[in-house]
């Protein structure tokens, strides 16, 4: 799998690109920005203040919000990738498959497009 490269114009972009990510992952998890900010131990407007783009996450900051939502920086940056976690679990399940059983479902994937 290749890596996807973002390339922001100005800071304004890279600002815009974290919030969005950070609320659609949120969403993505059915929680509040109040209780993901206190479940990272941080104060309860947190997350809302880098919804909001009041706020950037320090490079710390950012490495928590990735750990809290199971994923990589790399997963967080790649914009490809709609529901970043639901893929890594759903190419965990598919290692554990047979070669025609991913055939199978490679042939479902497929048919769906």
């Amino acid at each position: 799998m290749e890596g996807v490269i973002i390339i922001f114009d100005c800071y304004d972009d890279f600002q815009a690109f974290i919030c969005t990510r950070i609320g659609k992952l949120r969403t993505q998890k059915g929680v509040t920005a109040r209780d993901m900010s206190l479940s990272m131990g941080q104060g309860a407007g947190y997350i809302n203040n880098l919804e909001n783009k009041n706020n950037v996450p320090s490079m710390k900051g950012l490495f928590y919000i990735c750990e809290y939502f199971n994923i990589s920086p790399k997963d967080f940056f790649d914009s490809e990738t709609e529901a970043p976690a639901l893929f890594l679990e759903l190419m965990g399940e598919c290692k554990k498959l047979d070669e025609k059983s991913m055939q199978g479902l490679l042939e479902f994937i497929r048919a769906k497009k």
